[in-house]
Parts: structure tokens; sequence; C-alpha cells
């Protein structure tokens, strides 16, 4: 009888009931399932797309011992995305990171965390966006509309990127709308293309390896006489820029079916399949690029070494899929933000909440939050008219902001384990036990050091043409701005009364027994 309430009535049943103990109707349609969830999160992170796109990166400034930053960002992701499973099976709530930060510290600092992580995430469905130019023209030349040079760094190259860029978010927008079912199938078909794709990817390059796997303890002097630390901390962006998002399945908790179960498990396995596939695909490629030092793999990446071994029709083969999966992530990301958004709204934290607030009766989805996102982020885009230089600099800072969402979670719930030392167990639900308090602290110290690394002014990830000081130091100066802004806004916002869903939240709640949440049985 049980799962006949789950599955038949996608506003009521056991779970809408424990939505409202926790003091929120269910208005979202609940349509999601263990592999749905699990597909949010892996699309989100799309080791497909950004490995793809991100190896040159790290290669360029560790060599090919820069692998070793990809199991050590994993081990400090790792920790963060246990803390979220654990905070997921006691707040199943939309909006995730702006609602666990305003229960573990209190309304402002959980503002200041849905704010940034809801910046951060417009400025990545525009990043998602424009990588479609680094692929459709190479599929089918007809994709390069506007001008012939398909380059991103040029005129035509830009603009032809906004275009479709925009196409797909407008595309996003419209599954978004059409509701959770559409965009979970999608979603579904994306992923399983993609781990496909994967899988086909890191074959190939393994039955074109010309080395051995010992190639990831080379470090091929690319630090000269400065300490090798160095080189290998820059590297470490390429794997930061990779391994976020996974908490996107968190974020469509009000839609997934019995999310206190379903949704830690989804958290934790988008992560660690992410990490297996992108680590096979960088050591496959370090072995099988026909060189090391003749620096087409610090500029073409894995795109170089896939032209060295692959016919033409196989590899447009596979771009295509690199497409499927770009266009998988861009509806998650998207989905994720227009969440947070209408999570905030509904408790009157934005300006035009009555507005953003509402949710389709006949699509179980908030549309204006969606077509807010995507307009915003059509916005972000055209930054890369003017300036793609800029474009990618305020990209790279976006991932600042997430981090620094992710710490305003993690710190309070280190926060609470430390007052309380010794925290109460969830009878059913994911609790770390013991491991809590080690694991949350390891957590925040890695998202710590993690921000500073990713934020420090480098002019060759900021500004590499060496062009402008603002640019080299946009990862701060955007920080800041996003501070004295997001103080204004909520210094207006608190002018107003305070809404219900607000009154009476005490900071400092536990993650393992929250006032709120009842108990499972």
């Amino acid at each position: 009888m049980t799962t006949q309430l789950r599955t038949t009535s996608p506003t009521g049943g056991p779970d809408a009931e424990d939505l409202r103990r926790i003091g929120y109707r269910q208005e979202l349609h609940r349509r999601l399932g263990a592999f749905s969830s699990f597909a949010a999160g892996f699309s989100f992170v799309s080791i497909l797309t950004t490995v793809f796109q991100l190896f040159a990166l790290g290669y360029s400034f560790g060599g090919p011992a820069f692998f070793w930053t990809w199991p050590l960002v994993f081990a400090g992701q790792l920790c963060v995305a246990l803390v979220f499973a654990e905070l997921a099976a006691s707040w199943p709530l939309a909006g995730c990171i702006y609602q666990w930060s305003r229960r573990l510290a209190g309304e402002t600092v959980g503002w200041f965390a849905g704010w940034a992580m809801l910046v951060g995430y417009i400025v990545s469905v525009a990043a998602i966006g424009i990588a479609l130019q680094a692929v459709l023209p190479a599929v089918w030349s007809r994709f390069q509309i506007v001008g012939t040079d398909s380059s991103i760094t040029s005129a035509s190259g830009a603009a032809n990127g906004i275009l479709l860029g925009s196409v797909l978010i407008a595309l996003a927008t419209v599954i978004s709308a059409v509701g959770v079912r559409c965009m979970a199938l999608i979603n579904s078909i994306g992923v399983t293309c993609e781990i496909i794709g994967v899988v086909l990817l890191i074959a190939v390059l393994f039955g074109h390896a010309g080395r051995g796997p010992g190639v990831v303890t080379e470090t091929l002097n690319v630090s000269g006489t400065s300490p090798y630390l160095y080189a290998f901390l820059a590297s470490t962006l390429m794997a930061a820029y990779v391994m976020y998002g996974f908490d996107s399945a968190a974020e469509l908790s009000e839609e997934t079916t019995q999310p206190r179960r379903v949704v830690p498990s989804a958290i934790l396995r988008a992560l660690l399949v992410s990490f297996v596939g992108g680590g096979f695909m960088i050591v496959a490629a370090l072995m099988a690029a026909p060189s090391l030092t003749d620096g087409q793999l610090s500029a073409g990446g894995i795109a170089y070494v896939l032209t060295s071994a692959l016919s033409a029709p196989l590899g447009r083969a596979l771009l295509t899929v690199v497409a499927i999966a770009i266009v998988s992530a861009c509806l998650a990301i998207q989905n994720s933000a227009s969440r947070v958004m209408f999570s905030m709204a509904r408790d009157g934290r934005l300006p035009g909440a009555r507005l953003l607030a509402r949710v389709s009766p006949q699509t179980g989805t908030p549309i204006r939050t969606a077509i807010a996102v995507g307009a915003l982020a059509i916005g972000v885009l055209l930054i890369n008219l003017g300036n793609p230089a800029a474009f990618a600099a305020v990209t790279s800072t976006s991932v600042v902001i997430v981090y620094l969402a992710y710490l305003l979670v993690t710190v309070p719930a280190l926060g609470t384990r430390l007052r309380r030392r010794r925290p109460a167990a969830r009878p059913g639900g994911f609790s770390l036990g013991r491991w809590g308090l080690p694991v949350n602290l390891f957590a925040v110290v890695y998202g710590a050091a993690m921000m500073v690394n990713i934020a420090w002014p480098r002019r060759a990830v900021y500004d590499p043409a060496g062009t402008s000081w603002v640019l080299q130091y946009l990862a701060l100066l955007f920080v800041a701005a996003l501070v004295v802004l997001g103080a204004v806004v909520h210094r207006l916002l608190r002018r107003g009364p305070v809404p219900a869903a607000l009154a009476g939240i005490p900071a400092g709640v536990s993650a393992e027994a929250p006032a709120s949440a009842p108990a499972e049985t």
C-alpha cells in the first residue's frame, strides 16, 4: 500500500507528508527514481565534457604527474559529499545548499549560501552552453553559422558560440517547463550515452597506448627551477573545476520518491562514478598521446590524442556523444539553478519572490524560475562577444563561488558537531556516526584550502595574454562584489515581514537530529 501511494500521486503520499512536517506544502511533482536522481548529479559533473575540455589545463601546469591531483581532489570532495549525504537524509529539500546552511547557521548565513550558489549555477549554465562551440562545428561544418573561424577566441567563433549556447539554454528551459518527468527521461538517456561514450573512449585510448601507466610519475621539469609543488597546486584546478555539482541530486529532493534513502546514495554514486571514469580517461590519454613534449597535449588535450588515434568518422561519432553530454549537463545545471531560485523565493528571500515561487499545477515545475535562469545565463554568455578572455575568467570565478557556498554548509555543520560532541543518531537515515567529526573537519580544511588555491590570482589562469590586471584579480574582485551586492539585497529583503517558513528555525540544529524532521521507521 505504501508503494502505491508513492507512485500514483505526484503531490501526495508519505513523502508529501514528510515534507509537510518539515514546513512546506508539496507543490513540485515527485517523479524521479533512483537512476534519475543519480543522473542529475552525474550529468552535472559530466566528465566526458569537462575532462575532455580541461585535460590540457592540468597538463600544461603539471605535466603527466598532474594525474595525482585527481585522487587528491576526489578525497576532499568525497568528504564534502559525505557531509551533504547526511544532510540530504535529514532535510530532503529543494535548494539544498541554501536550506541546509540556514538550518545549521541561521537565516543570514543560509541566504548568502543560496545567493552564492545561485550565481555560481547561472554562470555555469552559460559556461556549459559555450562548450558546444568546441564540439558541434567539428562534427558538421554547417554548425558554424556565423563566419568561418570556429575558434572560440576568434570574433566569429565567439559570436557563433553565443548563438549555439543560447539555443541550448532556451531548449533546456522549455524542457524544464514541460515537467520533471520529461527532464528526467532526457537526462537519463544523456547519461546512458555519456557512460557508454566514456567506456568507448577509454577502450580506444588504451588500444592505442604507446607507453605504460608509469607515465603518471613524470613531471618533465615543467616547474623549471621552482619547486614542483607550485606547478602541482596550479594543476589541481583541472580536477577542482570538474568535480563539483554532485549535490545536484539533492536539489531535486522534493521531486524524488523516498528522498531520504535515494538522494544520499545518488550524491555518492555520482561522485564515485565520475572519479573512476575521469581517472581512467586521464591515464589512457597520457598513455596514448603521440608525444609528451611537443606542446600539443598542453594546447589540444584529449582532442589532440583522438585526432591522432581515430579516423575522422569515428572521431565525429565520439564528438556527437560529447555534444549529447553537454546537452544533458546544461539541463541538469539549469534545473539545479531553478530549484535554488524557487526555494529561496518560496521563503520570500529574493526580489519578485511571489512570482518566482509559483509552481505550474499542470507540470508541477517552477516555470518562472526556469525562464529567469535561462535569461540570466544568456546575458552572461554575451560577455564572450566582446571579450572571450573575460568570459573565461568569469567562468573560472564561478567555481570559487560554488566552493564558498559549500563552505557555508560544511563549516556550520562542523560547528554543530563540536557543540554537540556526540551527535544523536537518525534511525533509518544515512549517518556518518563516529566518523562524522573527522570527515567534516577534513571537508572544511580541504574546502578552504581549495578555495584559496582556485582564487589565487595566477595570470596563466585568469589573464594568460597579460592584458589586464582586473582579469588577473577577477576572482577576488568578483567575490567581493558578490558579497557587497548580496548584503544590499539581503538588507532590503529583511525590511519586509519574516516569512512563516523562516520563523522559529534555530541556528545550529543538529544534522543528525533535525528538530523539524520526522522520525523514520
